[in-house]
């Protein structure tokens, strides 16, 4: 458990941040609580952001454990929170979560895979006060989607999508690109089109947990991206005003890393199903996180006082290059979760940066990837997915 209020307890950095300011003075407010209420799903997908050991979750918190966390957020200034899993719709309580929240004054997103949704279950959401739903699918064909999720879903996400559309809430999707279903970009902006979508997310596939296990299968190759890409940019010229459409070019392929989460503990408060509390998602994987917990501390004590949230904040925990380079005031370094994963060293700069000194990294899994996909079906790697119940491994998707 972490502690608060000593000087002990100050991460790397924590006395002299931003322009010789101490950390803890330049801490801003929590503006974005992910709610990640379970880690059940009925889906497979084998680039799931869920930790690997997810099935070792036991115990998740309750209704009024999940609202006391809501509440104390909502007191230092989250204005948006995201209800995400897993599949956020296997919580039982999830209407009341949504019709309490929006009494805290909550802009409540529901991120779902559709699955285990219904046409009255979406009224009832709207009447409780839900503002946004995002709707997750894995392709734009049936077959690839269904293989994919494990799950014969499609026509089910085709049916809510357009339930969404007809309570009045904004139609976004989410589409995961990876390797396996990129070329169907403009199939997938289609189907967009035609479920009159109002916003839809290109979401690059995110290399942690699952997702890093499957890398070789999983990374584009680089003419795939710049179909992509043109096929993308030309798609919102054609549907500026009509659909907006989010696409960003995968880390790999980029010479500077994103300003991952905004900032390490900058913007971001993820809570887990079993009440851990991290800067981002895959934090937990790092080492050296104490891992507070919202049973043991309140979330005021976790996000100004525990280690996690003051280990990458500021700038003087950095190594260099990235310690004199004016884009560590852009991207903050990078990712420390691809850092880690990479080199071993979270504090280490993102390989992603080509002024990394660990660069060639990226190149070099680039480079494997490709080689993977050259291979003919019946000799390359399997994709392992992420269904306990339904382990199976299927290879040349």
């Amino acid at each position: 458990m972490a502690t608060t209020g000593s000087e002990n307890n100050k991460a790397p950095g924590s006395t002299g941040g931003a322009n010789g300011m101490n950390v803890r003075d330049a801490i801003r407010q929590p503006l974005w609580l992910l709610a990640e209420l379970t880690y059940s799903c009925p889906l497979q997908c084998p680039y799931c952001s869920n930790p690997m050991d997810f099935a070792a979750v036991k115990s998740e918190l309750t209704t009024e454990q999940w609202l006391s966390v809501f509440r104390q957020a909502r007191e230092m200034g989250a204005t948006q929170l995201g209800l995400s899993g897993g599949e956020p719709l296997a919580r039982p309580d999830l209407i009341e979560l949504i019709r309490e929240a929006r009494k805290m004054g909550f802009y409540i997103n529901l991120i779902t895979s559709g699955v285990g949704l219904n046409a009255d279950k979406v009224a009832e959401f709207k009447e409780a006060g839900l503002d946004h739903i995002q709707v997750s699918f894995q392709a734009s064909s049936e077959d690839l989607n269904n293989l994919i999720a494990g799950t014969d879903a499609f026509q089910h996400k085709i049916e809510m999508a357009r339930a969404v559309k007809a309570n009045g809430y904004p139609m976004v999707l989410c589409f995961v690109t990876h390797r396996q279903n990129i070329d169907q970009i403009d199939e997938i902006l289609d189907l967009a089109i035609n479920l009159e979508a109002d916003y839809v997310e290109l979401a690059t596939t995110q290399y942690y947990g699952w997702a890093m296990h499957n890398r070789d299968q999983l990374l584009p190759l680089k003419e795939q991206l710049e179909r992509a890409e043109a096929i993308a940019h030309r798609y919102q010229d054609e549907q500026k005003g009509n659909m907006k459409i989010y696409y960003v070019v995968p880390d790999y392929y980029e010479d500077r890393p994103k300003a991952c989460m905004n900032g390490w503990g900058n913007v971001f408060l993820t809570v887990a199903p079993d009440g851990t509390a991290l800067p981002c998602h895959a934090a937990r994987e790092l080492p050296g996180m104490q891992l507070p917990n919202v049973r043991d501390l309140s979330i005021r004590e976790i996000w100004e006082g525990s280690n996690d949230f003051n280990r990458f904040r500021g700038f003087d925990w950095m190594q260099e290059p990235c310690r004199s380079c004016d884009e560590r005031f852009k991207d903050f370094g990078g990712c420390r979760c691809q850092a880690y994963m990479l080199t071993g060293d979270p504090a280490k700069t993102d390989p992603v940066c080509s002024k990394s000194p660990d660069h060639h990294l990226i190149l070099e899994a680039i480079e494997r990837g490709r080689m993977e996909a050259a291979k003919p079906a019946e000799k390359a790697k399997p994709l392992v997915f992420r269904n306990p119940k339904n382990s199976k491994e299927i290879c040349g998707l």
